[in-house]
């Protein structure tokens, strides 16, 4: 058998595994009310159910890097599978939220395993197949993009008919078969480190390690509020973590994170500056406009989901189209050109201060997509690019580290902005702020430069 269905499988196995944390990160909003029912809980603490999976996936990933890289990406793809198929077997069966919300943490570590891994085995992958990298990668973000955006709907059809369990259940198969393809058709791992387990975990920074894990969580429970009287502690907690996380780097060998290494490589650090703004832009629309068609257009829910299909749709449709400009005309020029239509789509998001008619909002969804799909290949592209292959699975993490900030912000920014009510024309403010990312994020991308080493 040729190489290129064998990689084009293995690559269908890494889409699958890379969609189930975007898709279990949204379709999960749609069971609150249900959840609240079920364990007779009020609308704070039925919320961490949320926020488990936001702080675990954000912490984790960076983390499931750093062991692709040193212990091998698909034995480490496997585990991360094999765990999300035995917790969301068992987690039906919670008696209690609170083992519901351990079920998420751990799926979210499972499922935040599989973007890092899938990263570092693209190169290889590539070489197999005799084709670019934008190829497998341009798969792997169609897959994120588009779970992402249909995982209210799912989520919908599943609690309606099954209830909250089935968000759980639906994970088996996939996941399985995610493992099952990978397994079978991935290239093993080339030989990584090896040691006495003593040494390795010596090696292995753990105390840096649980630095960085524990000052991402205590600021972004800080920014997410999820604890109102200690906010402000958890801030500084956090902000204090911070600071010794870096004394720690600065001063062990080998770090978790090398931060002398990230210093000097300012394109990877204007690619996480990048997504981050670009995520913080997308999030205003896919998490605003949705309060904005219900409360102040009186739309149904499931008529809401469906007019955001678009978004999801369009940025599907122009993934293909955006890996073959940047095999053309390279990273920079389509990332400038993504952000550019980004910012002109956001502004257009103006007419809706005027009307929320469908045809209008089918129009500008679908409008926002095209630009999507576009930045968010060539971001990828430009992180792969700005790393070494022995560097790309902690590259990886730290990237959708990037996409959890900048929908964090969004989100504190959101409730901010809509905090004297949900109208067009607080929306019109929103509008502005979207505006003052894209220009931000269209500097940064000027600014961006592929390494030459």
């Amino acid at each position: 058998m040729s190489n290129t269905p064998r990689t084009g499988l293995a690559v269908t196995g890494l889409s699958l595994g890379t969609a189930l944390n975007p898709l279990n990160s949204s379709m999960i909003a749609v069971a609150l009310v249900v959840l609240r029912a079920d364990f007779r809980l009020d609308v704070p603490t039925v919320t961490w159910v949320i926020t488990v999976f936001y702080l675990t996936s954000a912490a984790g990933q960076p983390v499931m890097g750093r062991l692709a890289d040193r212990f091998g990406p698909r034995r480490l793809y496997l585990f991360g599978m094999a765990l999300v198929a035995v917790t969301c077997a068992l987690a039906p069966f919670s008696p209690n939220f609170l083992l519901v919300c351990v079920a998420r943490a751990f799926m979210a570590l499972g499922t935040a395993s599989a973007y890092p891994c899938a990263v570092v085995m693209v190169g290889p992958l590539a070489r197999l197949a005799n084709v670019e990298s934008t190829r497998p990668l341009g798969r792997i973000q169609m897959s994120n993009t588009s779970a992402a955006a249909v995982g209210p709907v799912i989520g919908g059809v599943l609690v309606s008919l099954l209830g909250w369990q089935a968000l759980f259940l639906i994970n088996v198969p996939l996941s399985l078969a995610a493992l099952f393809l990978v397994w079978k058709y991935a290239p093993a791992d080339t030989e990584r480190e090896r040691g006495k387990l003593s040494e390795l975990l010596r090696d292995s920074d753990i105390p840096g390690i649980l630095a960085f894990v524990g000052s991402l969580m205590l600021v972004m429970m800080s920014l997410l509020n999820v604890l109102p009287d200690l906010r402000w502690w958890l801030l500084a907690g956090g902000t204090l973590l911070a600071v010794l996380f870096v004394w720690r780097e600065l001063c062990f060998s080998p770090p978790f994170l090398d931060l002398r290494l990230l210093g000097r490589n300012r394109p990877l650090l204007l690619v996480y500056l990048g997504f981050a703004l670009f995520n913080g832009l997308y999030y205003f629309a896919f998490f605003g406009l949705p309060q904005l068609l219900e409360e102040a257009g009186g739309y149904d829910p499931g008529i809401v989901g469906l007019l955001m299909l678009p978004l999801a749709a369009m940025s599907v449709v122009s993934t293909p189209f955006a890996v073959r400009a940047i095999e053309r005309f390279r990273v920079r020029r389509v990332l400038i050109a993504g952000v550019v239509l980004l910012t002109l789509a956001s502004g257009a998001m103006w007419f809706l201060t005027g009307s929320l008619a469908v045809p209008l909002v089918l129009a500008l969804t679908a409008l926002l997509g095209v630009p999507y799909g576009m930045v968010s290949i060539a971001s990828s592209q430009g992180m792969f690019v700005s790393t070494r292959p022995h560097e790309r699975g902690v590259a990886a993490g730290i990237y959708q580290t990037s996409r959890y900030l900048g929908a964090i912000t969004a989100t504190v920014l959101i409730g901010v902005l809509y905090g004297s009510g949900v109208t067009q024309a607080n929306w019109g403010s929103m509008v502005l702020v979207m505006l003052g990312l894209g220009a931000v994020a269209f500097v940064v991308a000027l600014l961006w430069r592929e390494r030459t080493e």
